[in-house]
């Protein structure tokens, strides 16, 4: 029977700018893959934050490799030591040949500086048309804080085709800054588009008229007449508009990233309450989850607009202190032991959140939603202060029929997919291209003067500098 649904996971980690151990990742990924399930999910797309040193992440491609590598090896690590221990496997297999097999196939990979996405696949022939929109809101628009994005369809064979829109993004850090993340999330909605929006805009605001260019011996009449047929229809070019953006109505959408939403506007001072993991304290963690910036402002308005989350039972995701292991040799499977940093408030940073099926989609089937199998953090890693945190979810594949929106909900629906929360930003292409410039001449000027490697390189040129000007003058 072909499938109803895409099994996916998301999951989102701040890397803290370091290569992960591939085993440890690949162990914390097998339990998110057996969590409320015994099959591997379709579809795991990676949200990375922080995912290389700046300059590798300004200059791209070959510099950030390394990284993509070593999750592509825990992804296929972990499904295969799933599959070893559920035996979900073709029953022909061995346990020898399911450890060898690779089970997913990195589909597509992209970053906007620090931040990077990445979607993996069990079965490679069923992504189609894959397209990318990034943002950069660091300084000069550039990605040291951003979002990148990527938008396919699933074909899933008898059951259809479905079109997925998946995010990673990192927004403004620190206590106080609560108006800048706002403003991070109104830039992806404004910026973040699947094609450039600037050649429609011009068409909705001027049309193409062209009976200028007609010939004065065709006559007043037809002129006229071809400029109403070369007018451009307003509503069908909201509708390239409304589809080209985040929001597009017949896709699912998926955000997330480091959101950054912290529990306090200021930091904490001496001998302030810390969450505790402890469910007897007075300071049991879910106590502090009330005071979450992310929950409230989604509530107000001014956030994450339309977005839905599962309920996080989880411990703060944010901000840990390694400590160091003393008395034994320490194993690189033990649990990483930890404290809260006593400089910021521990918040749940890491969060995910999904379009959920609209009401049209859902009438009539007893108010049919997305099923979330799990929504947790997985445990610390060493080299980073942040915990990873995954969504499991199945998404249902329904036609572009069943979720367009219908007209009467034009003029008095808030959806994000009947109505934009703002309008598309027309010069966003144009900054983009510009901020990517920016990044590679900044990115290599890094690698140059503060890196082993740029050193090397300079020295080289050096030499081969002198070399030639020795050999110039001896001639």
């Amino acid at each position: 029977m072909a499938p109803s649904t895409v099994d996916l996971l998301f999951l989102t980690f701040n890397c803290a700018k370091a290569l992960i151990n591939t085993a440890v990742f690949a162990n914390h990924l097998e339990v998110a893959f057996g969590q409320n399930a015994t099959d591997l999910p379709d579809l795991v797309v990676l949200s990375l934050q922080e995912v290389a040193p700046l300059s590798y992440a300004f200059i791209g491609d070959y510099f950030l490799r390394p990284y993509f590598e070593r999750f592509d090896t825990a992804i296929n690590q972990a499904a295969s030591q799933h599959v070893s221990k559920h035996g979900t496997a073709d029953p022909a297999s061995t346990t020898e040949r399911a450890t060898q097999r690779k089970h997913y196939e990195l589909m597509k990979s992209k970053n906007v500086g620090y931040t990077a996405i990445l979607l993996f696949a069990r079965d490679p022939s069923r992504i189609r048309n894959v397209k990318e929109a990034e943002v950069g809101f660091g300084a000069a628009d550039m990605g040291n804080k951003g979002a990148v994005g990527l938008r396919t369809v699933y074909d899933a064979g008898e059951s259809g085709t479905t079109e997925m829109t998946f995010v990673a993004t990192h927004l403004a850090a620190m206590e106080w800054n609560l108006p800048r993340r706002n403003a991070n999330w109104a830039s992806i909605m404004r910026c973040m588009t699947f094609g450039d929006p600037l050649p429609l805009l011009e068409m909705m605001r001027g049309g193409h008229s062209t009976s200028q260019d007609n010939d004065d011996t065709e006559g007043e009449g037809a002129g006229l007449l071809q400029g109403e047929r070369d007018q451009p229809d307003a509503d069908a070019l909201q509708k390239q508009l409304h589809d080209m953006s985040l929001f597009k109505p017949t896709a699912h959408l998926f955000v997330g990233g480091d959101l950054n939403y912290r529990i306090s506007t200021t930091s904490p001072p001496p001998g302030a309450a810390f969450p505790s993991l402890d469910a007897d304290s007075d300071n049991y963690y879910p106590k502090f989850f009330e005071l979450d910036q992310l929950t409230r402002e989604r509530a107000a308005g001014r956030t994450l607009h339309g977005m839905t989350e599962a309920p996080v039972k989880f411990p703060p995701t944010y901000k840990y202190d390694v400590l160091e292991s003393r008395g034994k040799e320490e194993d690189e499977m033990d649990p990483v032991p930890w404290k809260f940093a006593p400089h910021r408030y521990p918040s749940w940073t890491d969060r995910i959140l999904y379009l959920d099926l609209p009401s049209w989609a859902s009438s009539g089937q007893s108010g049919r939603r997305m099923t979330v199998r799990a929504y947790d953090a997985l445990p610390l890693m060493r080299t980073s202060d942040h915990r990873p945190v995954f969504l499991r979810i199945e998404a249902h594949i329904l036609s572009s029929s069943d979720l367009t929106p219908p007209a009467d909900l034009v003029t008095t629906s808030t959806d994000p997919r009947v109505r934009l929360p703002t309008e598309l930003d027309p010069e966003a292409w144009e900054r983009r291209v510009a901020a990517r410039r920016r990044e590679l001449f900044v990115g290599w000027s890094m690698l140059l003067w503060s890196t082993k490697e740029g050193v090397s390189v300079l020295a080289a040129v050096l030499l081969a500098s002198l070399g030639g000007y020795w050999v110039y003058r001896s001639s």
